[in-house]
């Protein structure tokens, strides 16, 4: 079975028999290492899945790098604590155009306002958008207006790695080559290599078929060994990817 924690305790057993290092983001825009993981973690729901991924790379010795929705259903003060007191890095997950209509003087009040109150639990130097993809605003257009690096911030994700020399792979739409069913979790790279499972990613490892550099994204509410949560995520992310395929994914 796929999406539960025991496959993912093996992908991430598989990088480190096979000798791969992790870097935060943080620290991976930083540096120009070779046979780099970067472990980014979209904390979207229930953010206690999130603490789980944190507790098995902290046994690893190894760090991720998790983004925080200023919403009730993923900002939880007391695992954001956790998770960074594990060395793990915090950023904010900014959905800004998307909470205030569009409007782009509300949304980077929003967005100053959000940051300030994150910093107040822990360090943040990068941001990630949430796609909202149920929402016609994309969350990116703010900075053409504004900058983020007034903010202390030092990178985000979809504007400062060249995905031509670092591979992307998320799990949007619960499977690792949903680009049909994704709204916005999307990269331009000239990379044309997919996967479909984790088992296939695993096996991609262990024959040392796998990229060099490569930033995975989780969702971790979508990940569980308990059944009935695995069943509902299943089910839901079915729904959600008809949805977003007729009605909301541009060609």
């Amino acid at each position: 079975m796929d999406f539960t924690l025991a496959t993912y305790k093996t992908l991430i057993g598989s990088l480190l028999k096979a000798r791969y290092t992790f870097e935060t983001f943080d620290t991976f825009v930083r540096s120009t290492g070779n046979r780099t993981i970067v472990l980014r973690h979209d904390v979207d729901l229930l953010p206690h899945h999130s603490l789980e991924f944190a507790k098995i790379q902290a046994n690893h010795g190894i760090k991720g790098t998790y983004y925080f929705r200023a919403v009730p259903e993923s900002w939880d003060e007391q695992v954001i604590l956790e998770i960074s007191g594990l060395g793990h890095e915090i950023g904010y997950h900014y959905e800004c155009l998307s909470t205030t209509g569009g409007n782009l003087e509300k949304g980077i009040l929003d967005f100053e306002k959000n940051l300030g109150e994150l910093r107040k639990l822990a360090p943040v130097s990068t941001i990630c958008m949430h796609g909202s993809p149920m929402s016609k605003y994309d969350s990116k257009d703010l900075w053409n207006t504004y900058d983020y690096r007034e903010y202390g911030i030092l990178a985000e994700p979809y504007f400062d790695i060249d995905y031509d020399r670092v591979f992307y792979l998320t799990d949007t739409g619960r499977q690792w080559d949903g680009h049909n069913v994704s709204v916005r979790d999307r990269v331009q790279t000239s990379q044309k290599r997919t996967y479909h499972t984790t088992s296939e990613i695993i096996e991609a490892i262990t024959t040392d078929h796998f990229p060099e550099r490569v930033m995975f994204t989780f969702h971790p509410q979508r990940w569980s060994d308990n059944m009935m949560l695995w069943g509902k995520e299943l089910v839901f992310q079915n729904v959600k990817n008809v949805i977003k395929k007729h009605f909301f994914v541009k060609a």
